[in-house]
């Protein structure tokens, strides 16, 4: 019963809980960055080095599952792109606490490859951190509609409108995130934020 009145909740208000989740994920992040939370471990720079890498696995999992759920929509297979979607949101639930633990512990590296190419890595991961906000709230509403709704009832919503917006700047951001990891990771060098504090 509890299951159905919360599900019916979220059929009923899917802005209003849209708006809710979407605050309780900001004040987390902003909470981590801004207020320095005493709940995260202190990390040695080999755990920075390791969550660092699995937020670029979790990333391209994420990555590979948003394609192919736009695929299969655009294939009409609907409960296959709802698994995708659902999947995708739960893996970037996944990210967001594996980041959180990372930033929260000390986990910052800086940039350190020649000008040219430091000035393209900041505007990619800009264009990727804005991408990432601004797509907090898209995708919650869409997949709150996506979950709520049956297909039938879902032509009737802005679900496929707002989920092409929620699909296009969330693998935009995720394909920027990917480069950027790799461009501070492997291909040039980078120190430690912690050790340029000393």
């Amino acid at each position: 019963m509890a299951t159905a009145g919360a599900r019916r909740r979220l059929r009923d208000r899917p802005i209003g809980v849209t708006i809710l989740l979407t605050i309780v994920g900001y004040a987390l992040v902003i909470g981590t960055f801004v207020l320095e939370l005493p709940i995260y471990p202190d990390l040695t720079n080999a755990q920075i080095n390791a969550l660092t890498h699995a937020i670029a696995v979790i990333n391209s999992a994420t990555l590979v599952l948003l394609v192919l759920g736009w695929r299969w929509i655009r294939a009409g297979e609907i409960e296959k792109h709802r698994l995708a979607m659902t999947g995708a949101f739960a893996l970037i639930l996944l990210f967001l606490v594996v980041y959180l633990v990372r930033v929260g512990g000390g986990g910052e590296k800086l940039f350190d490859g020649p000008d040219p190419v430091y000035y393209a890595y900041l505007v990619m991961l800009a264009i990727h951190i804005v991408l990432s906000i601004v797509a907090v709230p898209v995708v919650l509403y869409a997949l709150i509609l996506g979950l709520t709704h049956t297909p039938t009832e879902l032509q009737h919503t802005s679900h496929a409108r707002v989920g092409r917006i929620a699909a296009g700047s969330w693998i935009l951001s995720l394909v920027l995130g990917i480069v950027t990891y790799l461009l501070l990771n492997h291909v040039y060098d980078y120190e430690f934020a912690a050790a340029l504090a000393f």
